[in-house]
């Protein structure tokens, strides 16, 4: 079997049980919207639970991660026992650094609260949640630097089924403690918040919890390959020193990308009306002399959140599935002189990617409103908010296609050992990023967030692209430039069949549930047949690698 069709083989595996840890996690969504709605108790909790993925994303499937993948793959292919030692000694300089970031935090946030006694009630909650959950930094962290040890070996089961057992603890502890404490859709507001506060307390020591299991999970797979945790091999061998040398710009690079996220939370939180201390409500604000009204409205954190899980979607289904698998594979590669292997499979993720990219974009946008209103549309989520949601999704959903191209290109780069670029291309990002979002969001409300991550995100991929294809010395793209414009057509076959159902007489309108139920079904079933039929009649190959054997072309 050729090395594109084992990545993609693996991709397969991977997005299986993504498929389901995403459905958890949309049942998890839809769970923490009826009972906590995305008023500012949830936006506390949501805030809080970004710090520690902030450092998941940088140090464990991040900036390690994406120097320690390439380094381990070679040592595993010149010698077994040292690319042991070597796992054992970055797992323990992880963990060295993990602690320490842990322990200053936390007195950075007790420092916080004992100094700063004038806080907004959701601004105090927000750092109490952040204090309980910053341990899981270490947990997660080592989680995915330990998954990265698997992926080398080709073991990419467990690691794809660990985030399945958070979503379980979050939806155990969600129906179970709002059972416990009396609180349902149904629930007054005034006592509606006192439960609400109690139970984001119980999901925040959950997720603790769950990330011991998340761990745990893993170490059969570990054993199996043969990897030991050990002391004895100390932290700074000269193999963790050269990991840390190629660690600094993605680290870097990684932090920006987390800091337009953590920018993104704060500035959603920070520019939102509240309440004070009194419980009297807050729309304006002052700065420089002036008196500005807050351009989003309460709860903006917690809505934004719900529409970054939809666009995700599809991407943690497909899009990171295939990053992850193809990564090992690219790294093995690129330690060849002859890099036409190395070509062949980047070629192949990137039109494999765009083959899933750019249906899903114009896909959700398709489904957005029967999709929001039949999952989120009940208990605490009203119709306006609902309505709010679905604004900002658009924006986000046509962001699809560059995010799942990042996701290859990115380790592409990881594996030829050029940091540098990501971190260049990741600070354009975030200048592009704040540029458009800070007017659009006193124009389009929360939405305007969502604008500037697709304004960021597809120049950045395109850039990216483009300095990759001279970075290898050409990477013949016009190879792919057919098949991709076929995806295009099925995609605009796609959206024609969906307007054309939508308008026929039998088609269910109104505002109940099954109408929804009925509108989504309907899309997602002649959409996805009708963007299926169109590939396989302009003759789409990449297709066939994700059908049975039955199926494929002969």
């Amino acid at each position: 079997m050729s090395q594109p069709s084992s990545f993609l083989r693996h991709a397969k595996v991977v997005g299986l049980l993504t498929l389901a840890s995403r459905v958890l996690g949309l049942g998890r969504e839809i769970v923490s919207a009826h009972f906590l709605g995305t008023g500012l108790i949830a936006s506390a909790f949501t805030v809080a639970f970004t710090i520690p993925n902030l450092f998941r994303k940088l140090f464990g499937e991040g900036a390690l991660s994406a120097a320690f993948i390439p380094l381990y793959a070679r040592a595993v292919k010149d010698d077994r026992t040292s690319a042991a030692d070597f796992a054992a000694s970055g797992i323990n300089l992880l963990v060295a650094i993990l602690l320490a970031i842990t322990i200053l935090g936390e007195l950075l946030l007790v420092g916080i609260l004992a100094l700063w006694p004038g806080l907004r009630a959701d601004h105090l909650l927000t750092l109490r949640l952040t204090a309980i959950m910053l341990p899981y930094v270490l947990l997660i962290c080592g989680m995915a630097f330990l998954s990265g040890i698997l992926q080398v070996h080709r073991r990419f089961a467990a690691p794809a089924a660990a985030p399945i057992l958070l979503n379980l603890c979050h939806i155990a502890v969600l129906v179970i403690g709002a059972a416990t404490l009396g609180l349902s859709g149904r629930t007054d507001d005034d006592r509606a918040a006192e439960l609400q506060t109690s139970l984001v307390y119980w999901l925040a020591f959950a997720v603790l919890v769950a990330g011991v299991l998340q761990t745990a999970i893993l170490l059969p797979s570990l054993r199996a390959v043969g990897f030991r945790f050990r002391l004895a091999v100390g932290l700074w061998t000269p193999m963790t020193r050269n990991m840390f040398r190629l660690t600094i710009p993605v680290a870097l690079g990684a932090g920006v990308v987390q800091l337009s996220v953590l920018l993104d939370r704060s500035l959603s939180t920070l520019l939102m009306a509240g309440v004070d201390a009194a419980g009297n409500q807050i729309t304006h604000f002052s700065i420089f002399g002036q008196v500005l009204r807050y351009p989003m409205e309460a709860g903006a954190p917690a809505r934004l959140a719900v529409a970054q899980f939809m666009y995700l979607f599809p991407l943690g289904i497909f899009a990171t599935a295939l990053a992850t698998a193809i990564f090992p594979s690219l790294s093995s590669d690129a330690l060849e002189k002859d890099q036409s292997k190395f070509k062949a499979s980047l070629r192949q993720g990137i039109e494999a990617a765009l083959w899933e990219g750019i249906p899903a974009s114009v896909g959700l946008i398709l489904v957005s409103e029967p999709a929001i209103r039949l999952l989120f549309q009940h208990g605490q989520i009203t119709a306006h908010d609902a309505d709010l949601i679905r604004h900002s999704l658009i924006y986000y959903a046509a962001a699809i296609w560059a995010f799942s191209l990042l996701q290859i290109t990115s380790r592409a780069f990881y594996a030829v050992h050029d940091t540098a670029t990501p971190l260049k291309l990741a600070i354009l990002n975030l200048v592009i990023n704040l540029a458009v979002e800070l007017p659009m969001i006193w124009v389009l409300g929360e939405a305007g967030m969502a604008v500037g991550t697709l304004v960021a995100f597809t120049v950045q991929a395109i850039w990216m692209l483009r300095i990759l294809d001279r970075r290898v010395g050409g990477l013949e793209l016009t190879t792919i430039l057919r098949p991709v414009l076929k995806m295009f057509a099925a995609t605009a076959l796609m959206t024609l069949v969906c307007w054309g159902v939508s308008r026929l007489p039998i088609y269910p309108t109104g505002d109940r549930r099954w109408v929804w139920a009925a509108q989504l079904a309907i899309l997602i079933v002649v959409g996805g047949a009708a963007y299926g039929v169109g590939c396989r009649l302009l003759g789409v190959t990449v297709m066939d690698h994700f059908l049975p054997r039955r199926f494929r072309r002969r």
